[in-house]
């Protein structure tokens, strides 16, 4: 007999992981399934990938219980600073000017995935497989199913998510063994920002469903150390990556836009302090971001076109400080001692739809965005916990209305983030001596204009449209 769960998590990466631990909380009977065994954290962060945290997400790593036993470990963000090489302007945001003790911080991703793992052995509603693969996933009869109790005796709950207006993975190791659906080159049906015409309804229909379909959940295939198991679920929740198989395997399609653009991640040391201020400068080549750590680091992004790709990776570590201190300038002073840096390529994927029949995407499953303003991991939370607030107190966790709310909540932060991200990177890096006026202008205008500043700093800091519950507790 296959076990029973009301959720099933595919991927144990920082969303899926995040996930479970908020449906633990309120009671819900979850699996999550790892492709990977639990995270160790490294004893030094000078070798490691570093992410920067929305004001939100760390209002919610609180309320997880997660964020105690990250905070020593984190750089503060209190002013903002962007800039274009070669052009006037520039746009200054602070802490004190929104309102806040801190507009962010900044913390060592394996750090972040360690304590997402103690906090998920104290779990007492999830059981967690890992290592362990998805082999397929089949929809079950409704006549097939049986329900689970959705709430276990003596769970904490979190609070309802009230009604509220303007103010509000990365890796995601997946756990599937499968090769995902081909994804479409992005047309015409985008506009000039990238903002994809996506709509909050399934494609199904409104209809979609039990009485539609037959669909009462699904079956599971796992393979794990100990053999073949069969786990049955009310909803699959895929938080399995940007080539997430259970996106394919439910049948949602996906739009993929390559940047032609590699990232490079490490920190590194500096000369000049200024305390607590995140810089992000644009240039022809893409963007390159210099984030606070503790103890005299700080983290560095820095983006190059992709036909750099293999000359800057194979640089020593002199000539990559000079290259990246070249793109940078000196307001730090000299740039020393790099950590072990991290290549990526870029791209965006975007899923058609981010809930199908008893099944929802989170994460980079839903949409992979571009690394510039940091906003993956922070857009990948709220998705989460926005399920999560939905979940609780439902008597059916993957109920066709429960999971178009879902898709319907999500839509504007969703479409939000990815316009401002894709916006930045196509205007900010354009190469277009014409423009350079008008985008200086743009610079003054919104450096000079408060009212401007508190919009785009608050959007920063993840309080966007209606955000989850847990987001909101310390918040502004």
């Amino acid at each position: 007999m296959p076990d029973r769960v009301d959720i099933l998590i595919v991927g144990g990466g920082l969303v899926g992981t995040s996930l479970a631990l908020a449906l633990d909380a309120i009671g819900r009977k979850t699996a999550l399934v790892d492709i990977a065994p639990p995270r160790i954290a490294t004893v030094s962060g000078d070798d490691d990938r570093n992410l920067a945290l929305a004001r939100a997400s760390v209002n919610a790593l609180s309320v997880l219980g997660v964020w105690p036993l990250l905070e020593a470990s984190a750089g503060t963000i209190r002013r903002v600073e962007v800039s274009r090489a070669g052009e006037f302007g520039r746009v200054r945001m602070s802490a004190e000017e929104a309102g806040v003790d801190a507009l962010g911080r900044v913390v060592p991703g394996s750090r972040l995935g360690a304590s997402l793992e103690r906090r998920l052995a104290a779990c007492r509603n999830v059981q967690r497989l890992a290592p362990a693969t998805l082999e397929k996933l089949e929809p079950i009869a409704s006549r097939e199913h049986h329900d689970v109790p959705h709430h276990l005796p003596g769970a904490a709950r979190l609070p309802p998510s009230p009604q509220r207006g303007e103010g509000n993975d990365n890796s995601a190791r997946s756990g599937i063994r499968a090769s995902p659906t081909p994804e479409r080159e992005e047309g015409s049906d985008n506009d000039a920002r990238g903002r994809a015409r996506l709509s909050p309804s399934p494609p199904w229909g409104e209809g979609w469903g039990e009485g539609v379909s037959g669909c009462s959940g699904w079956r599971a295939c796992i393979a794990t150390t100990d053999g073949e198991r069969d786990i049955d679920a009310r909803l699959v929740v895929g938080a399995d990556g940007s080539d997430s198989f259970v996106r394919s395997a439910v049948g949602i399609g996906a739009q993929t836009h390559d940047y032609h653009q590699s990232l490079f991640v490490c920190t590194v040391s500096y000369e000049r302090e200024v305390p607590d201020c995140a810089y992000e400068r644009f240039t022809d080549d893409g963007p390159i971001a210099l984030l606070p750590l503790p103890n005299q680091r700080r983290g560095l992004v820095l983006t190059v076109t992709a036909d750099r790709h293999d000359e800057v990776a194979a640089m020593d570590d002199a000539a990559f400080l000079a290259f990246a201190q070249a793109r940078f300038g000196w307001k730090l002073g000299r740039l020393s001692r790099p950590g072990k840096r991290f290549p990526h390529r870029i791209r965006r994927v975007l899923a058609d739809s981010v809930t199908a029949p008893r099944a929802v995407l989170v994460g980079n499953a839903a949409q992979t965005v571009h690394p510039v303003g940091a906003q993956g991991f922070n857009l990948g939370l709220r998705d989460a916990l926005t399920l999560a607030d939905l979940i609780d107190g439902a008597d059916d966790p993957g109920a066709p209305a429960l999971l178009q709310d879902y898709a319907r909540r999500r839509q504007p932060d969703r479409e939000g983030v990815l316009a401002f991200s894709h916006g930045l990177v196509a205007l900010g890096c354009l190469a277009q001596p014409m423009i350079a006026p008008f985008r200086s202008l743009a610079m003054l205008t919104l450096g000079g204009v408060p009212s401007l500043r508190h919009i785009i700093a608050r959007r920063g800091m993840g309080f966007r449209d209606r955000p989850p519950v847990a987001a909101l507790e310390a918040g502004p």
